[in-house]
C-alpha cells in the first residue's frame, strides 16, 4: 500500500475539542545522536504527510526528544497537537509546574496542547491535579492527562477534586496486549475519556511474526503493521501513536489509514490474539 497524504481520521475530546487520532511517537528518541537526522527526518515526513499529532516527554532522551520535536515543527507549530509528559518523581504541585517550563522551553514553544502524568508515582494525584490545573489557567497547557494508570488509579483519580477534567489515558494497547478491554477501555469510554495507545506495533515487532497476522496483512496487500495499526485505527475512542526513525516505515504507518479489515480479518484476529476473559494487571513497555 503506497503512502500518500491522507485525511487524518480524529476523536472527540470529553471538552468536545476534535483531535488527531493518529500521531507520530518519540519513546527513545534523542538517546543516540547520531540518529538524530534521521529522527528528524523521520518526524517531517510524518508531518507532511498529514499526521498532526507528536508524543513526547520529559524522560525521552533526557530532554532530547523534545528539542528534536521543537526543529520538527519550527515554522508550523500552530498546526501540531504536541503531547509531552511530566515524570512521576517531578509530580508535585511545584515539581510539574517546572518540569512544564523546562519541557515549553526545550519544545520552544508557549503551550503544551496535552501534558501527561507518565505513570502513578508516590507524590498524591490531587497534587498534580493542583499543578495541571494551574498550568492550564496560564495558558502553558490547553488539556492534561494520564498515562500507565489502570481502573482502581483512574477511579481514584475521578474522586480527586477537578480530577474528572482527565483528557486521556495513554497506555500499552496493541493486538498482542488486550488486557485494557476487560475494564479500563470500557470505563473509560463511558466516561467519553480517549485511549491512547502506545507501542501499537509491540516493542521489537514481536507479535509481526505471527502466521494470522500475516495471512489477514496478504488479503489487502498491505504489511503486518499496517493491519496491527489498522486494527486499533477503526476503533472510536482511540488515538495511535505509532514510532518510527525510517522514512519507510512512517509512510507504512500512515499508509495503515487507507486500510478496511473486514469481520473475517476480525473474527481471525481474535483467535489469534484473543481478548481477555478476566481481568489483568496493566502492561507496560
Amino acid at each position: 500500500m503506497a503512502a500518500a497524504a491522507l485525511s487524518m481520521p480524529t476523536t472527540r475530546l470529553a471538552s468536545g475539542e476534535q483531535i488527531p487520532a493518529f500521531g507520530l511517537g518519540t519513546w527513545r528518541m534523542g538517546e543516540q545522536p547520531r540518529r538524530r537526522a534521521d529522527e528528524l527526518a523521520a518526524l517531517r515526513l510524518g508531518l507532511d504527510l498529514g499526521a498532526a499529532l507528536i508524543d513526547t516527554a520529559e524522560m525521552y532522551g533526557d530532554g532530547a526528544a523534545e528539542e528534536i520535536v521543537a526543529e520538527a515543527v519550527a515554522g508550523r507549530r500552530d498546526g501540531i497537537f504536541i503531547v509531552s509528559k511530566v515524570l512521576p518523581g517531578n509530580a508535585t504541585r511545584r515539581g510539574t509546574i517546572a518540569a512544564c517550563e523546562r519541557s515549553l522551553k526545550r519544545l520552544k514553544t508557549d503551550h503544551i496542547d496535552l501534558y501527561l502524568l507518565h505513570w502513578r508515582g508516590a507524590v498524591p494525584l490531587q497534587d498534580t491535579v493542583e499543578a495541571f490545573a494551574a498550568l492550564a489557567d496560564a495558558g502553558k497547557i490547553r488539556h492534561w492527562g494520564v498515562s500507565n494508570l489502570d481502573s482502581a488509579d483512574m477511579k481514584e483519580l475521578e474522586r480527586v477534586p477537578g480530577g474528572k477534567n482527565v483528557a486521556t489515558n495513554q497506555v500499552l494497547y496493541n493486538l498482542a496486549h488486550r488486557g485494557i478491554e476487560y475494564d479500563l477501555l470500557p470505563w473509560c469510554r463511558k466516561r467519553g475519556i480517549p485511549i491512547m495507545a502506545y507501542a501499537p506495533i509491540d516493542q521489537g515487532g514481536r507479535m509481526l511474526k505471527d502466521a494470522t497476522l500475516k495471512k489477514v496483512a496478504a488479503r489487502h496487500d498491505a504489511t503486518p503493521a499496517q493491519v496491527a495499526l489498522g486494527w486499533l485505527l477503526r476503533q472510536d475512542g482511540m488515538i495511535v501513536i505509532p514510532k518510527s526513525t525510517s522514512l519507510d516505515h512512517t509512510r507504512e504507518n500512515v499508509s495503515a489509514l487507507d486500510l478496511k479489515l473486514t469481520l473475517q480479518d476480525l473474527a481471525d484476529l481474535d483467535r489469534a490474539f484473543p481478548p481477555p476473559k478476566q481481568a489483568e494487571p496493566l502492561a507496560m513497555a
